[in-house]
């Protein structure tokens, strides 16, 4: 665990991923957090360069967004935060020659915890609604290009991901996803 005098990084067994849990300021009137500091997260060994924000949605409990990731030269980090409702956020290390390859690990994120995951390229991403009305914002370092975006099968029993779940809500794209055996995704550790 590192500290600075806003925020605690939490190790995970995968290396790189990281949970981040913010000091809060509270009085009467409510809350305030900062909820990105370069200089900050950087003095905890996060280091990336976010160039673009991203907001997601879901309605109803049950919903599965993943297993998701770009192909290099696109690959993105991500810095993932739950602003309404509950997801379990799940990383899965598919960098070749990695001691964790094929490992996963999952943390919940909450409007309610305020905690923050920080995925590294060379990672499959994907999340499951515990509530409704659940909306996600995250960092990536990395710009969208659909060229790149890559859909990996939720249940590929090469993870063995216990999501909790056995008929989650998939979009048509994650629900034909292939396993990751037959996928063109290939990062290097």
């Amino acid at each position: 665990m590192t500290k600075t005098d806003a925020l605690t990084a939490v190790k995970t067994a995968l290396e790189g991923a990281v949970i981040v849990e913010p000091l809060l300021h509270g009085d009467s009137r409510g809350w305030f957090y900062e909820s990105y500091s370069k200089r900050k997260y950087e003095a905890l060994g996060i280091v990336a360069d976010f160039v673009q924000d991203n907001r997601s949605y879901s309605q109803k409990k049950g919903v599965l967004r993943g297993l998701h990731c770009q192909t290099e030269p696109f690959a993105q980090a991500k810095l993932l935060t739950c602003t309404k409702g509950a997801i379990l956020d799940v990383a899965v290390d598919v960098r070749a020659g990695s001691p964790t390859y094929c490992q996963w690990v999952k943390v919940e994120l909450s409007a309610e915890n305020k905690r923050q995951f920080f995925i590294p390229r060379g990672f499959l991403h994907g999340f499951l609604t515990l509530t409704d009305e659940v909306e996600v914002l995250y960092k990536a370092d990395n710009y969208y290009e659909p060229s790149a975006d890559r859909s990996i099968c939720w249940r590929d029993p090469a993870f063995g991901i216990d999501w909790g779940v056995d008929d989650p809500v998939l979009s048509e794209k994650d629900s034909a996803a292939p396993l990751f055996q037959n996928s063109d995704v290939n990062f290097i550790f």
